[in-house]
């Protein structure tokens, strides 16, 4: 048995194929987001480099499996997960999870509701009402300081925004008494931390409603053709969440005989007859090609890698096994339709495959458990948003067997706002798994930065046999005698290719990602380092290399990052593309070409190193000088385009300014990042001397061995004396025995 089993609950057979992966301890998220996960909650976790894929593929699978073999068995009760279903007769009132609107979201105790739609009311009744007689009494508490709640009581029939209709009573936030779409002044206005009571009085047929503890008086006389029918308490709200007390907390006020609809008599109790179906029937009756969980990936190579790491999970799972497709774009569509219809349980797809399957009924969304965004930044940067709302609009928010969608959100830029505006447009009271605040450079990674300032070096000048550039400047009257603009912007890019060979002397990096801004760039620097006796072929030689970025067909993509991967070259010349989520174990060194477009993408591409607590170096080359780089707005997204004009002149190129996009960043993780120039002399530092970048820190063992020697006299010490009050303790015994004897 290993931590993940113990500690964790992961069941005994993913946790043997954990053990053999060599992961003997959970990560930091792992630890935090693997028991959320499995108690059945919403989940966003931040950190790269942390171990997050392995954080939501093992419960998923855990709990996929599990499902699977109680629709087996004939078991229907869940083993994973705390979803609540609809109330028994024995079971306390809650909040029903099938008698609500859609934008409703309900927490796993049913007393805890949320709706993050600013358009429109959502709203829930009671799990039980009451008829006849009595007075009912409950309570709620508006925790959102920017939302606004409704509460009241209504019956059966009527509509969930309460008050819109004659069928329910409420009274709202704003000091309104609502019935029948009639809003009247009443009472008192009521906000966060307010607790607000409505009476249901049964036998003067009126209700009447209460803030913190103080009576606002009669609101509503309940109609004659209302009075047979049972009364259910409700909420709904916009924006906003409350807590809901049924009574079992104190209530802050007790009208005179009320109590509460769990204490009422047994025949005045109604159960809500808006059930859902046994979750043995409807599991049985999913389609093969509906799915219980889908993974949305940013990229082919990413979504490879995740349904890499499920297939290993999974090693040891059987009867039944859980059946996993990788759905991603430029491979053909009838294999991934054959597997569809054979039987599905978890999908792992780049966003335009998956909506393209979707759009046209190949994949059923009707049994949805989990629905997971990995790098949701990346996918929002991509234009996704639109589809990812679309998608979870069509997912159902409760199962046909009572199971709440699960939604997992991991990106390592957490605190981006458009990342926290889905998060809180699509999930359902998430917590949070992120461990170092703000977005920040994990520990294990060193970055400098390295200033290209052409005006300084002028070894551009004289360069022959130098890197291609992009040709932006092919219309410019280039003059390399020259500052001119146009001038030290080629310098740049020249300098650029000569610093890349300098670092991967001066560092003898064996072993590195090197990011280019575009496919372009990626093109000349892999052409460069084959000129210099490298390439794909050559795997001993110093460059020996292959590019990934999105012009290169998903076969050659796969086959590269496997190259790379296994040490047949070097290095990894690549776009953003390979930013996000590539693992590759052990790696030492990243070098950005030039700064990400995106202060975001920093994040993701040095985080390619200093993973699993290895140390990693992380070196950037900055232009002191703005630099002219194409930016494509044509119709073929740069394919053929030999348009130089800048965009102002409707061209399809800018002026790049690194040092400002530096501030950006710096400004972004609260840091300054050291400097150093042509020599590369990394500043001095807590890395310098003591670590080798690749490998985990050795100066640990070290100096926890110095401490425990410093503190070996001081616990002798320690341990005589405990020795010396154990013995005086007998000896003391001893004698109050003889006393006590001989007396």
């Amino acid at each position: 048995m290993n931590a993940f089993e113990t500690e964790l609950g992961v069941q005994p057979e993913i946790a043997r194929a954990v053990d053999e992966m060599g992961w003997l301890l959970p990560t930091d998220v792992q630890g935090e987001a693997i028991p959320m996960i499995l108690g059945g909650g919403d989940v966003l976790m931040a950190k790269t480099g942390s171990g997050k894929t392995g954080a939501f593929c093992l419960p998923i699978l855990q709990i996929v499996h599990e499902t699977l073999r109680d629709i087996q068995e004939g078991n229907k009760g869940p083993r994973s997960g705390k979803q609540a279903s609809a109330s028994t007769a024995e079971s306390p009132v809650q909040l029903s999870f099938h008698d609500r609107l859609h934008g409703l979201a309900i927490d796993t105790d049913g007393l805890t509701c949320q709706s993050r739609d600013q358009r429109i009311w959502n709203g829930a009744r009671s799990t039980k009402g009451v008829k006849g007689k009595g007075k009912y009494y409950y309570e709620i508490t508006q925790t959102d300081p920017n939302g606004i709640a409704r509460m009241g009581w209504s019956v059966p029939a009527a509509q969930l925004d309460l008050g819109n209709d004659n069928q329910g009573f409420g009274y709202g936030g704003t000091g309104k008494k609502a019935f029948g779409k009639q809003f009247d002044d009443y009472g008192e206005t009521f906000g966060v931390n307010d607790v607000v009571g409505s009476l249901l009085d049964l036998d003067q047929m009126k209700i009447r409603f209460f803030k913190n503890g103080k009576d606002l008086g009669h609101a509503f006389d309940i109609p004659r053709p209302l009075q047979e029918k049972p009364f259910f308490a409700h909420v709904c709200m916009k924006s906003c969440d409350v807590r809901v007390n049924f009574g079992v907390q104190p209530f802050k006020s007790v009208p005179n005989g009320a109590v509460s609809i769990d204490n009422a008599p047994k025949e005045c109790v109604v159960e809500s007859q808006v059930k859902g179906i046994g979750s043995n029937a409807a599991a049985k009756q999913r389609p093969p090609n509906a799915p219980l969980a889908i993974i949305m990936e940013p990229s082919r190579e990413l979504a490879q890698q995740t349904s890499n790491q499920i297939q290993s999970f999974q090693k040891y799972l059987d009867n039944p096994r859980v059946r996993e497709l990788v759905i991603i774009g430029g491979v053909a569509i009838g294999e991934q339709t054959r597997i569809l219809h054979q039987g599905v349980d978890i999908i792992v797809a780049t966003p335009g495959r998956l909506d393209e399957l979707i759009s046209s009924g190949e994949i059923d969304l009707t049994h949805m458990r989990f629905f997971i965004l990995d790098e949701a930044d990346g996918l929002l940067s991509q234009g996704y948003k639109d589809l990812v709302m679309k998608l979870h609009s069509r997912m159902p928010s409760v199962t046909l067997d009572g199971k709440r969608l699960q939604m997992i959100v991991c990106s390592a830029t957490l605190h981006n706002f458009e990342v926290k505006k889905l998060a809180d447009s699509i999930m359902h009271f998430p917590t949070w798994v992120d461990l170092k605040g703000q977005d920040a450079v994990p520990e294990t990674v060193h970055h400098v930065i390295c200033v290209v300032d052409p005006k300084k070096n002028t070894v551009w000048r004289g360069l022959r046999n130098h890197i291609k550039t992009d040709d932006v400047h092919l219309n410019d009257q280039l003059n390399f005698q020259s500052d001119s603009k146009d001038t030290l912007s080629e310098a740049v890019k020249i300098l650029k290719g000569e610093y890349c060979l300098q670092a991967i002397e001066r560092f003898k990096m064996d072993r590195a990602l090197i990011f280019c801004r575009t496919k372009l760039d990626c093109d000349n620097l892999e052409r460069y380092f084959i000129k210099q006796g490298g390439g794909p072929k050559v795997n001993n030689h110093r460059l020996s290399c292959v590019c990934l970025h999105s012009d290169r067909n998903p076969d050659e993509r796969q086959r590269n990052l496997e190259k790379f991967k296994a040490n047949q070259v070097r290095f990894l010349i690549c776009t953003d593309v390979a930013a996000r989520g590539i693992d590759v174990s052990g790696l030492p060194f990243v070098i950005n070409m030039t700064l990400p477009d995106e202060k975001e993408s920093y994040i993701h591409r040095i985080g390619r190193v200093g993973r699993a607590e290895r140390m990693g170096l992380a070196i950037s080359f900055v232009s002191t000088v703005p630099e002219k780089v194409w930016y494509h707005t044509c119709p073929s997204k740069g394919k053929n385009c030999h348009n130089t004009k800048l965009l102002e002149q409707h061209g399809c190129c800018k002026w790049y300014t690194e040092m400002t996009y530096l501030s950006d960043i710096e400004e972004h993780l609260g840091v300054t990042i050291s400097q150093t120039d042509d020599k590369m002399e990394v500043p001095v530092d807590e890395f310098d001397g003591k670590v080798v970048y690749g490998e985990r820190r050795k100066q640990e063992v070290s100096a926890s061995k110095g401490h425990v020697d410093s503190l070996a006299p001081t616990v002798s010490e320690l341990v005589e004396l405990e020795k010396r009050v154990q013995t005086s303790f007998f000896a003391l015994r001893n004698s109050r025995n003889i006393l006590a004897a001989s007396s």
